[in-house]
């Protein structure tokens, strides 16, 4: 796990939207996009079109990252607890 992940994960402990990420870490689209998708591909995050609507196909977190909301799952937690 980068350390980028890590604090991305530490965020996610409760659903967040992509501009409440970008805020609370101050990180470029680029950097948050890209941390993202690595961690959907890992299955360490949920993706959500909003407050209660999960998606369950991943959606292109490039075109649409910015309008989503983020979850941490049970294997991205236990991930982020064990570093």
């Amino acid at each position: 796990m980068t350390d980028d992940e890590f604090d991305l994960l530490d965020e996610l402990y409760f659903l967040q939207s992509y501009a409440y990420l970008q805020d609370s870490l101050g990180w470029e689209d680029d950097r948050l996009l890209q941390n993202l998708e690595v961690m959907l591909r890992k299955g360490w995050i949920k993706c959500y079109a909003g407050p209660e609507e999960e998606l369950f196909a991943d959606p292109p977190i490039q075109r649409e990252g910015r309008e989503l909301y983020y979850l941490a799952t049970k294997k991205g937690l236990l991930q982020h607890n064990m570093k």
